[in-house]
């Protein structure tokens, strides 16, 4: 360690060299500043033609790094009054050579991606920008877009409530804005299509992902899924609810590390003499294989009673139970928990249970993202995870440099016997700051937490404060803006991706809309001008009480979202101050102890309140949460190894459907698969060098008939002299292409005495059916598969590697596929009788299909719900004959008044699309 920290001081880190390599071209671009300045809006315009033309003729877009990063500066100088400083530049640089830019909040990393996505449209083959919500979606793609509009270049937005035409029209943009799980869920939308032209997705060519940090990592186990709705078994879940109390602690073992509860051998004993008295056990054992799916529901119950707990895990609201989020506290209402485990957790709080849905398609973020050929991503946190980024995504991570130096202060961890101590240290601190108008943020893990302390400050009369957490998340964005006033308390469950910076003295926008809301003229100039005064009053107030003041509660497992939380004090040089408290009963320390931490604290004989702090103590904190954080890491990294096989089958898969759908005609495969059929069924009915006595003839002559519909003398060819296998097979396949000729001409005569003709009826009906086939049969190989992978990890009780047993039987399992498919393809085919009407293929009934996604970040599932924004961005959500304001004519004007650019419409209809 010592002669590595030598090492960078002599050297630099990797990310100061990265910097370093980068500054040439900072000059270069600040170097034609002045070059740009002096050119007409036409002629900076004119320089996206010159550089697609570049593109066109054979040139790279690294030869377009200067050129294209200066023109987008002055073009953010002109429209937006904002000119991206040199750091900023820098970390475009690092997004365009597919890598990580950590840059601080409130460092702008906003402004930073119209860089690497402005050079990157220029193919054509569109760019994508990835954030976590609707809302920030729409703030940054209209704020943004009003650079790309003035360069020329088209931009777009997906977000929940668009119809199909609206997200092809908005991916066909130059630029898209779109938020993580909405593009996941139209790409595999996309591949439940019947034909290309219903697919909206055009191809993935290049993605930034904002807060990469949450959706690589946090979200890493959270696969989107696409479901439909299964059988109703509420009666089972209520009974095996009424069972578990009878459970004792004896009967289960409980692992708050692993996040797992099992029965033990007494707690089976008792459960199968219930469910036997309940007539539920169909045999003498729980673990006979026609028991599996009771097993399945008892360790969900199990699971619900045991391991999740009221107003941590989840709350119940409305008669419903809504999840809360581990990292934001969130609620996430619409996001369900799967394998039955939400129906248990219902039937444990007698609210209306829902029934299970059965998977259709899914995908995890990590092997989503891995389909774009060119990858970056910008967050205020990554540098703790750049192993992972490195190993998984092959991105590499890049701190860039503050603009102003960070002037916070961060204390050193105060550790405490008892969380009781703790929390009574907290609230005389947020007293204290409270008292010289300290602006103060709180952040606790848990909803139960954020409200005991919000308690505790009340008795000790501290003063008003403002509570962030599930419950309230309607009002964050308000709650937020007043973070930074002069006095200001504010507690929240987690701080990660809120989207709203804490601006000391408060926000101006928000501000505007809540008090200048209906008035106009002179009358709202006055009130604008009389806020901007009262914000820098209170500014100043707030920076001579010495900023925001960040408190911990206790350490995250990750370091990541500890350093989240600090970061949202300090921005751009102001001054902070952040302070983690610690108890020897927080979870961290409790779960995953650091080692001898209660004896070294017992040596001191701490008296009651006291607390020790000493960086060593800190140092060892941050080694056990990196020690969690590997841990982690491997958790991931081998459920990606078993996902990595299902994504490889789901890439086949897919790639023969839009194979299928681009086929003008598929009746080669088709008359392929009834051949390998044929094949197969005289394989199984005559024996290699076998003799004709030895073949089974009525087996052969029943699967003919099962699979192709036709009769054939197998018995008669049986007896001719010289016959043999190949012979056979050679009839059967004359025979079967024979019947799908005559039912082919059949149909043809029977439409066109219909006055129906349709030459290519058949072709129609082949590429339909197969269509249909697969996503049958995909859809039972996805439940087949997870069902595998929650069983093969026994074996390595057999010295056998799981791994291998999962790849070796997913294969296996997949050639089962493709043979059934053939064998329903052929099957349906020789059966279908066409009615004389215009066959078309039929359209995928998706209006009973649920689409869920766990969001770290928001906690909230935002498939299952959310606004159009049609009405206001119109299609692709740009429209270039627009001439950009000046921002100060648009600041504060209400949605719904005239547009200042005197257009007659109304300000959301015009330049309010942009601002």
């Amino acid at each position: 360690m010592a002669l590595a920290a030598l090492a960078r001081r002599i050297f630099g880190s990797p990310s100061d060299r990265s910097v370093k390599r980068f500054q040439g071209k900072v000059a270069a671009i600040n170097a034609l500043e002045p070059e740009l300045e002096k050119l007409s809006d036409e002629q900076l315009r004119a320089r996206t033609a010159e550089f697609k033309a570049h593109l066109q003729n054979g040139g790279s877009l690294d030869d377009l790094i200067v050129p294209a990063f200066a023109t987008v500066r002055e073009a953010g100088k002109r429209v937006l009054g904002m000119r991206h400083f040199d750091v900023q530049l820098i970390g475009g640089m690092v997004m365009n050579e597919r890598g990580i830019a950590e840059m601080r909040t409130g460092e702008g990393k906003t402004l930073v991606a119209t860089l690497p996505m402005y050079l990157n449209a220029l193919t054509g083959e569109g760019a994508h920008l990835v954030t976590v919500n609707d809302y920030l979606v729409k703030r940054d793609a209209q704020w943004m877009g009003q650079i790309y509009n003035f360069l020329g270049l088209s931009w777009g937005v997906i977000v929940h409530g668009l119809s199909d035409a609206e997200r092809k029209a908005a991916y066909a943009a130059d630029i898209t804005y779109g938020t993580n799980n909405e593009l996941g869920f139209d790409y595999l939308r996309d591949n439940m299509k019947y034909t290309r032209q219903q697919m909206v997705q055009r191809g993935h060519a290049f993605a930034i992902v904002d807060e990469v940090d949450s959706i690589l990592i946090d979200e890493a186990r959270t696969p989107l899924i696409i479901s439909g709705p299964s059988d109703d078994r509420s009666d089972l879940y209520l009974k095996l609810d009424a069972i578990i109390p009878i459970i004792g602690d004896e009967d289960f073992e409980l692992d708050e590390k692993q996040r797992a509860v099992t029965f033990t051998d007494s707690g089976i004993e008792k459960l199968e003499a219930r469910l036997a008295e309940e007539g539920l056990l169909k045999s003498g054992s729980l673990y006979d294989v026609e028991n599996v799916a009771l097993v399945h529901h008892a360790n969900s119950a199990l699971r619900a009673h045991k391991l999740f707990r009221k107003d941590k895990d989840y709350i119940v609201r409305n008669n419903e139970v809504v999840i809360i989020d581990e990292f934001s506290g969130r609620m996430m209402p619409g996001r369900r928990y799967s394998e039955g485990l939400h129906q248990a957790l219902e039937a444990k709080e007698g609210a209306k249970i829902q029934p299970e849905n059965q998977t259709l398609a899914s995908i995890t973020f990590q092997n989503y993202f891995r389909l774009y050929k060119k990858l970056a991503g910008m967050t205020g946190t990554a540098a703790t995870e750049a192993e992972e980024f490195a190993d998984i995504y092959k991105l590499d991570v890049v701190t860039v440099p503050t603009n102003v130096p960070v002037q916070r202060k961060d204390d050193e961890d105060a550790i405490f016997r008892t969380a009781a101590e703790k929390f009574d240290a907290i609230a005389e601190l947020i007293k204290e700051c409270h008292g010289r108008g300290q602006p103060v943020l709180v952040g606790t893990t848990s909803i139960e937490k954020s409200e005991m302390l919000a308690e505790l400050l009340r008795a000790k009369n501290v003063g008003n404060m403002n509570v962030l957490n599930a419950r309230h998340h309607e009002q964050e964005a308000f709650i937020v803006a007043d973070a930074g006033l002069p006095g200001a308390i504010t507690i929240a469950t987690n701080m990660a991706g809120r989207g709203t910076d804490i601006q000391l003295g408060g926000n101006l926008e928000m501000r505007i809309q809540k008090e200048a809301a209906g008035l106009e003229g002179e009358e709202r100039e006055a009130k604008i001008a009389e806020i901007k005064r009262t914000i820098a009053e209170d500014k100043a107030k707030a920076l001579a009480a010495g900023g925001l003041m960040v408190i911990g509660t206790e350490r995250h497992e990750s370091r990541r979202i500890d350093n989240q939380l600090r970061g949202r004090s300090g921005r751009q040089g102001d001054p902070g101050h952040s302070a983690f408290f610690l108890s020897l009963q927080d979870d961290l320390m409790r779960i995953f102890p650091v080692d001898s931490m209660d004896s070294m604290l017992g040596k001191l004989g701490l008296e009651q309140g006291e607390s020790i702090t000493h960086p060593w103590v800190t140092k060892a904190i941050e080694r056990a949460q990196g020690k969690v954080e590997a841990r982690n890491f491997d958790i991931r990294k081998n459920i990606l190894k078993y996902d990595d096989v299902m994504n490889d089958q789901r890439k086949v898969i897919f790639e023969q459907r839009i194979e299928l759908m681009d086929a003008e005609d598929v009746s080669e495969t088709v008359v392929e698969m009834r051949h390998d059929v044929v094949e197969n069924i005289v394989s199984k009915a005559i024996p290699p060098r076998s003799y004709p006595e030895q073949w089974n003839v009525e087996q052969l002559e029943a699967a003919a008939k099962t699979y192709l519909n036709i009769d054939v003398p197998v018995k008669e060819w049986a007896a001719e002299e010289g016959i043999d296998a190949e012979t056979v097979t050679e009839r059967l396949i004359a025979a079967a292409d024979a019947a799908a000729a005559a039912k082919e001409e059949r149909t043809i005569a029977n439409m066109e005495a219909a006055g129906q003709p349709n030459p290519t009826v058949m072709r129609q009906v082949e590429k339909s059916i197969l269509l249909q086939s697969i996503d049958g049969l995909w859809r039972e190989h996805l439940v087949t598969l997870d069902h595998l992978s929650k069983v093969v990890g026994w074996r390595g009780i057999a010295q056998r590697d799981p791994l291998t047993e999962y790849k070796q039987e997913a294969y296996e399992l997949f050639q089962g596929l493709l043979a059934n498919l053939r064998e329903l393809v052929t099957t349906q085919l020789s059966h279908v009788e066409l009615q004389p009407r215009p066959v078309a293929p039929p359209q995928p009934d998706l209006s009973r299909l649920r689409e869920t996604h766990i969001d770290p970040l928001t906690g909230e599932n935002d498939a299952d719900g959310g606004d159009t924004i049609a009405d206001s961005l119109g299609a692709t959500g740009s429209d270039p004959s627009l001439k950009p304001l000046d921002p100060k004519l648009t600041e504060g004007v209400s949605r719904n008044a005239p547009c200042p650019c005197g257009s007659g419409k109304k300000f959301k209809h015009c330049h309010g699309a942009f601002v």
